[in-house]
């Protein structure tokens, strides 16, 4: 988008017309809504959010920890934009009086084969520019943790914790108060470019992207930015781009400790990462609010937006089951899926896998907790898509709209950088 050009329009919002649409307001939304009034304030900007407040779903259905950029390929948007997204997430927070803690965060290898791995990603954090991490041992460890145990640990002291539904929320009062609308209950369902010529009205030049509901609602503007979240490939769809990356919902449960047990973590406990397995593996992780959450595991969701055992929906359940590319990630780690949901319905098959950092923990010391759903992006191999992606259609309208196809974690850590 060509800024020098854009500022030379006229901006209105009258009739619901406005130079640039962000449609989502989860983080990066928000995020991104709020860089483009910073930086075009003449600009006239709208959010389209199809639920009744902003953040309703990932952003508010998240561990909330501040990564520092460690598990990242060197060289990558993810490792890039995570570790200048810190710096920036820690300024906005401090400038605009958002609590958190930075409370550290331990990634422990608890076998002899695992501490190779610590070293490689040891490694790899240090390409990505992550601040101060060290190594410890067995005895710095139990100074952090005194309920952990390990052989080796990587202690990364910057990475903190955070309520990412107040970020965002934060993000919108911004937003609103210099002159952004927000529209709620608004579930974009169409995309069209207007069919004025210049010989017949100029209003379908100035506006020419018509943006619909599925309750009819319309809302004009001259840009479009993306940023569906669990929907994201549906949307890009609607401009006539690819369907491919497809986004299949992974749910995550995790467990609670209770009140008189948080005292057995201080900061979050990570596990070293597996390269069998897709997924990162449980971990203890602190809340702003003083609980501790344990895990989670990771199964499909049979509903985008299924934060319970129960939840389906026909067509989301179609889609995932008939790509090709889940049914290739299921036969790959077949073992694996299975003892991810047995540790979904098992309360002690989940605390025997968190025993390993904290042989402590017992069954008792542990209740049902929250659910989270994960849109994460395969191809078509069966691949999970490793790094952020952005995509634009082709014509007059695919050209006018940019999509975030796929912003898994650490996305909310990268917001600000993202926008």
């Amino acid at each position: 988008m060509n800024s020098d050009i854009v500022l030379l329009f006229i901006s209105t919002t009258a009739d619901n017309k406005y130079d640039v649409v962000i449609v989502g307001g989860g983080i990066v939304g928000m995020a991104t809504a709020r860089e483009l009034l910073l930086r075009h304030p003449k600009l006239t900007f709208a959010v389209l959010e199809k639920e009744k407040e902003i953040s309703a779903h990932q952003s508010g259905h998240n561990s909330g920890v501040i990564h520092a950029g460690i598990y990242y390929t060197p060289g990558t948007l993810k490792a890039k934009l995570c570790v200048e997204g810190v710096e920036l997430l820690y300024k906005y927070c401090d400038e605009n009086n958002v609590p958190y803690k930075k409370c550290g965060k331990l990634i422990v290898a608890v076998t002899e084969e695992e501490i190779p791995r610590l070293d490689a990603l040891y490694e790899k954090g240090n390409k990505n520019g992550v601040k101060d991490l060290k190594f410890l041992g067995p005895k710095e460890i139990k100074e952090l943790e005194p309920n952990c145990e390990g052989l080796k640990a990587i202690h990364s002291p910057h990475t903190g914790i955070i309520d990412y539904k107040e970020v965002t929320q934060s993000y919108g009062k911004y937003f609103e108060k210099h002159g952004g609308k927000i529209h709620t209950n608004f579930e974009v369902d169409h995309f069209e470019i207007t069919p004025e010529s210049k010989g017949q009205n100029n209003e379908g030049l100035t506006h020419p992207i018509v943006i619909k509901d599925k309750e009819n609602k319309t809302v004009q503007c001259r840009f479009v930015v993306t940023c569906g979240g669990l929907y994201s490939d549906r949307v890009a769809e609607l401009s006539g781009c690819n369907p491919e990356p497809r986004i299949v919902p992974f749910r995550g449960d995790y467990l609670l400790l209770k009140p008189e047990k948080t005292n057995l973590v201080r900061g979050n406990i990570y596990p070293v990462p597996d390269p069998r397995f897709p997924f990162l593996g449980v971990h203890f992780t602190p809340r702003m609010n003083g609980d501790v959450w344990l895990g989670p595991n990771a199964v499909l969701a049979f509903k985008r937006e299924g934060y319970s055992l129960t939840d389906f929906n026909v067509k989301d359940t179609a889609d995932a089951v008939g790509f090709r590319g889940l049914r290739k990630l299921a036969i790959k780690n077949l073992g694996f899926g299975i003892k991810e949901m047995y540790r979904g319905f098992n309360i002690s098959a989940q605390v025997k896998q968190l025993q390993r950092y904290v042989p402590s923990l017992k069954v008792s010391d542990v209740t049902r907790g929250p659910s989270g759903v994960r849109a994460q992006a395969l191809d078509r191999e069966g691949q999970l898509v490793d790094d952020f992606v952005f995509d634009s259609g082709e014509g007059d309208l695919g050209s006018r709209i940019l999509h975030v196809r796929n912003a898994p974690s650490p996305a909310a850590t990268s917001s600000l950088a993202i926008a």
